[in-house]
């Protein structure tokens, strides 16, 4: 059963939620602030969390900053902020998607889904390791190392950089990159994939700003070079 962190202070919608999760055989645990989501996640231990941005004692991007010191969960942000910079934030803060309020709840489950199976990828064929002069690739063990230390990835950021590596050296279209990591209702959702690119640069290219190892093809996709 898969169990699911949601953080609301809205009583009506963490209501509705935990009924409609409840009832598609999810796990539900409910936090009402960023207080309480940190403890619940810690005790319970979700595999996905939902998290509102407009908490009554800590803004939800110190939420996430505060899960993703310690754990990689999935963490979908279901917020009424519409504007892109919002958008931008959470996800550079570690956010894996975003809904906006109001939503159809068969476009958050659908949106659940796509994060938990991004986070539960089984064990790869072939070689697990893959070394460029920069870092190294576990595929296995989905880590990353650069130097002597641990890379902390996303889930989806380690869906992406995952799809790279094992297709080194081949240009992966961006529709391609969007299905096999979000899944085929966001092939369209080509600013995700800036976003998510250059958060990775920045922690794994030597000069981010002139990348050696995820090459961007202009209005086609992406490419890994060792």
């Amino acid at each position: 059963m898969t169990k699911v962190l949601v953080v609301d202070d809205d009583a009506q919608i963490l209501r509705a939620l935990r009924i409609n999760l409840t009832a598609r055989g999810y796990q539900v645990l409910t936090a009402v602030d960023g207080a309480g989501a940190l403890r619940a996640a810690a005790d319970g231990q979700p595999d996905v969390v939902v998290l509102d941005l407009g908490l009554p004692d800590l803004d939800g991007t110190e939420v996430i900053a505060g899960l993703r010191g310690w754990t990689q969960v999935p963490i979908v942000v279901l917020s009424a902020r519409t504007d892109s910079t919002d958008k931008v934030d959470a996800l550079d803060a570690g956010a894996d998607d975003y809904v906006t309020k109001p939503f159809g709840m068969a476009e958050l489950l659908a949106r659940l889904r796509a994060a938990v199976r991004r986070a539960t990828v089984g064990q790869v064929d072939g070689d697990p390791v893959v070394s460029s002069s920069t870092f190294t690739v576990d595929l296995a063990a989905k880590r990353v190392i650069r130097g002597d230390s641990e890379v902390h990835l996303t889930p989806t950021e380690w869906g992406i950089l995952e799809q790279l590596v094992r297709n080194e050296g081949k240009l992966v279209g961006q529709k391609q990159l969007l299905r096999e990591v979000w899944g085929p209702a966001y092939s369209k959702e080509t600013n995700y994939l800036r976003v998510y690119l250059a958060q990775l640069r920045r922690k794994l290219e030597p000069d981010p700003a002139r990348p050696r190892h995820l090459i961007t093809e202009p209005g086609m996709g992406y490419r890994f070079e060792k």
